[in-house]
């Protein structure tokens, strides 16, 4: 019997694995794991399932027009330096564009040795899944508390009221909340007492297990919560609690907030002025509260401005930084403290075609495409992606794919031939995750509770496969450029790193971290040959208060009122002086299903069998007007394209919006996903827009994106036009 964490989602699950004769024969939760207790959600199978794919790559690729062949590890990775080098020594350095894929964050390895890879490509054109994910959060947390990865989590084993805006946490298993089992958690609020309230277009998972919903326009959240902080400043209701000391900007907050007062907010943001007012006065009269804001949040035309409202809420509250508020985690192994990760920057530099900022040295992704077919000096002509598939999870993932069909060169670390991998000349496969130690990084970092756990590798690496550090330290040796000097440096670097492994590297990390050991090799505190020996990982306790010695910016106090937000408060008022269109378009959001998990997921028959998943939601009011009846096939059209799926009428859904889940839009051809090709669905990137971002942080505006939608076969449908209710400020200049 195996005891290792799951590594398909957030939740790190503590699991039992059994083999017997070689083959996983059951997976299961870990009763003794201190986090999990037991629990684990139907992915947790899916490792069997990944682990045994024929589908999966073993062996390095090299395609030949449209064939594929296997080679050995030394032609491939020589290929892919030397095809990388010549593009660089032709066109510059920032020729070669680099993607890092959410499982990036799943594997200790890749957590290690990307960066070091990324570095010694030296370019300027990275990119990665947070620029359609969670950099609001990022950007507002570098804003407020000088550290990118400062992001506060609701301690909600210990809160009374949980106040949720844009997240489905019942379905995504937290999601910058790591918390196991959190629909259990959820309901323990209310079983003590407590309240659990959800704002969100559509009533989710998370909604039916709350004391109240109330639905919201997509991208309104800013709206909402500038009417919640200008009813607080009203009553005379604002208290900082212990952050009073070390907290800056406050009037200038109460000055911003004073242009939104519920009733001007309300017919903007579908949400009337009296339950803005009692989600405020309620919020404030709890004892104990947290504010906590998500996907929905993020991904929108103002995403950054939400993120940083849902920080001051919690401040000005005096939930910020205390028990059964928004607090922050000290993880034993501590990317902040241990100043393992950068504190963030903003505007190094600027994409070549848009001149959108970089943020901790990223580009928005929402570019590479016109970075790649927009022709010019500079234009990327190579791309490395590790572990990413973002032809599907990425905006316009229509224009993407023609896009990288067009280049010189592109190679793939990836364990599948997938909708973007198909595109790559030479794919280089890692190990699975039974196959490698594992230690969650991030998300003991995003945890609600203090706690360590290491999983040894269930199965040994098969003879002639390789771990992904493996893999980019090898691409780092090979690709160290530039004068002899950094040459040199690099492959010392590379050299280095490879003789220490992940294993030295983490224990280095544990022993610097807050509960370490030190260099002290008998002294007390925690090693990772102690953390070893715990097999079920390590209570550290619950959050504690942790300000302002946990601060980074220069004079350890919170900014409040960050320039750059305020500025962008412009650009909302805008907005709201703005007549909504009337052009018959509806209003698109995504959604998350429990069985899945972005993408890569959907080639385990376990998960994608029984009902149907990837249908639209619509209001039946919305329906009756088109013409349209349940399981009817619709055609959903955007500005950049359109799709055909089913469609699935409930009330559980606003009127005026329409929800398609991510991930999926597996019919291209060329791939080898058996499953996932007999279960295609509709890619909702086929719909997005890549001229829609958030600009003050240049993250994908996902949620709002205007669509018309009418029976397939329609011969009187028309062309789109301009977006609905909030899609005319999503377009940036």
């Amino acid at each position: 019997m195996h005891v290792i964490t799951c590594t398909l989602c957030e939740a790190i699950c503590g699991i039992t694995v059994e083999v017997r004769d070689g083959v996983v024969a059951s997976v299961r939760g870990d009763a003794d794991d201190p986090f999990s207790r037991g629990h684990i959600c139907p992915k947790a199978v899916a490792l069997k399932d990944v682990h045994e794919d024929p589908d999966r790559l073993r062996r390095p690729m090299i395609r030949e027009g449209t064939r594929w062949r296997e080679t050995t590890w030394a032609h491939a990775l020589d290929e892919v330096s030397r095809r990388i080098g010549a593009v660089q020594r032709a066109h510059g350095r920032d020729a070669v564009a680099v993607y890092l894929g959410n499982p990036t964050v799943h594997s200790l390895g890749a957590m290690l040795f990307t960066q070091g890879f990324v570095r010694g490509l030296r370019t300027r054109q990275r990119y990665s899944a947070t620029s359609v994910d969670q950099l609001p959060h990022m950007v507002a947390a570098y804003h407020m508390f000088g550290h990118q990865l400062l992001l506060p989590v609701p301690d909600i084993d210990r809160t009374d009221h949980l106040l949720v805006f844009g997240a489905n946490p019942a379905v995504s298993n937290g999601s910058l909340m790591t918390a196991p089992d959190v629909s259990r958690r959820m309901k323990a609020i209310r079983a003590r007492g407590g309240r659990l309230v959800v704002v969100d277009p559509r009533r989710t998972e998370t909604a039916r297990l709350a004391d109240r919903h109330h639905f919201i326009r997509p991208g309104a959240d800013a709206f909402v919560l500038l009417a919640m902080l200008r009813v607080l400043f009203e009553d005379g209701t604002v208290r900082l609690g212990t952050c009073e000391a070390f907290t800056e900007g406050l009037a200038r907050v109460r000055e911003a907030v004073a242009a939104f007062p519920p009733e001007r907010v309300a017919p903007l943001a579908g949400v009337d002025a009296g339950t803005i007012r009692r989600l405020a006065r309620e919020f404030a009269a709890a004892d104990r509260a947290v504010c906590y804001g998500r996907v929905g949040v993020s991904t929108q035309a103002f995403g950054t401005l939400a993120c940083w409202l849902v920080n001051v809420l919690n401040v000005v509250t005096g939930r910020l930084d205390a028990v059964g508020g928004a607090m922050f985690p000290r993880p034993a192994a501590d990317l902040i403290g241990g100043r393992f990760a950068g504190r963030g920057s903003v505007g190094k530099w600027r994409s070549r075609v848009r001149g959108l900022p970089a943020f901790g040295s990223e580009l928005p992704v929402a570019v590479l495409a016109e970075e790649i077919d927009t022709p010019g000096p500079g234009q990327v002509r190579a791309l490395v992606t590790h572990a990413g598939n973002p032809v599907l999870s990425t905006p316009n993932g229509a224009r993407l794919d023609r896009a990288l069909a067009g280049l010189e060169f592109m190679a793939s670390i990836d364990i599948y031939l997938n909708e973007t991998t198909r595109h790559a000349h030479v794919i280089l496969p890692p190990t699975f995750a039974l196959e490698r130690d594992h230690y969650d990084l991030a998300f003991h970092g995003l945890a609600i509770r203090n706690t360590a756990k290491f999983s040894p590798a269930v199965f040994p690496r098969p003879a002639g496969a390789r771990h992904d550090w493996e893999i980019l330290n090898d691409l780092t040796w090979r690709l160290g450029g530039g004068p002899w000097t950094a040459r040199l440096r690099a492959r010392a670097l590379a050299a280095l790193r490879a003789t220490l492994g992940p294993r030295r590297l983490l224990d280095y990390m544990l022993r610097a971290g807050p509960y370490g050991a030190g260099l002290r090799p008998f002294g007390g505190g925690l090693t990772l040959a102690r953390l070893a020996r715990s097999v079920h990982g390590i209570d550290l306790g619950p959050l504690e208060p942790c300000l302002p010695d946990r601060l980074h910016t220069p004079d350890r106090r919170i900014r409040l009122a960050p320039e750059p937000m305020l500025a962008d408060l412009t650009r909302l008022e805008a907005l709201a002086k703005r007549a909504p269109l009337r052009d018959g378009s509806l209003s698109l959001i995504g959604r998350r299903d429990l069985r899945s998990n972005n993408s890569w997921m959907h080639n385990s028959a376990r998960l994608v069998k029984g009902r149907r998943r990837c249908t639209l939601l619509m209001h039946p009011s919305d329906a009756a007007a088109r013409g349209l009846s349940d399981g009817d096939p619709v055609r959903v059209r955007s500005r950049v394209g359109a799709v055909e799926v089913e469609l699935q009428l409930t009330e559980d859904i606003a009127p005026g919006v329409v929800s398609l889940p991510h991930g999926w839009g597996h019919a291209r051809p060329g791939t080898r996903l058996a499953i996932a090709s007999a279960h295609p669905g509709a890619s909702i990137n086929d719909l997005t827009d890549d001229a829609c971002v958030d600009a003050a942080s240049g993250n994908a505006a996902f949620s709002g994106v205007a669509v018309w939608v009418e029976r397939q076969g329609d011969p009187t449908a028309a062309a789109p036009g301009v977006g609905p209710i909030l899609a005319s400020s999503r377009r940036t200049v």
